[in-house]
């Protein structure tokens, strides 16, 4: 579990850092970037359209291991959105609560003891 942790704080960090260069360079033009590179039909634009299922799926995933609750339904907005900055943060989370269930990480409470 320490492993995975320790992999997630990483994930977490590199990705953190690398966007806030990007935002410093760049400004908050992702969507625009990232939509006009998925009409173009190429290569770019399938990486992003497959990267963006990953995306909600997380996001559903999220949401329903929360019980569709209001929290559970925002966060997965938040995770579809933002990735691993936030998914990354909330797995780790997860993961000490659970005391490294990852049964209990996966379903939740309730779903891990049925």
């Amino acid at each position: 579990m320490r492993v995975f942790q320790f992999f997630l704080v990483f994930l977490f960090i590199s990705i953190f850092i690398y966007t806030l260069i990007v935002v410093i360079n760049d400004g908050w033009i992702l969507f625009d970037i990232f939509l006009s590179q998925i009409k173009q039909v190429d290569w770019a634009g399938q990486f992003n359209l497959d990267f963006s299922t990953y995306l909600v799926l997380s996001g559903l995933w999220a949401a329903w291991r929360n019980n569709f609750s209001g929290g559970g339904v925002l966060l997965g907005i938040v995770c579809s959105i933002l990735g691993m900055v936030v998914f990354a943060p909330y797995l780790i989370w997860l993961s000490i609560e659970a005391k490294g269930n990852m049964k209990e990480v996966l379903l939740g409470k309730i779903r891990a003891v049925n």
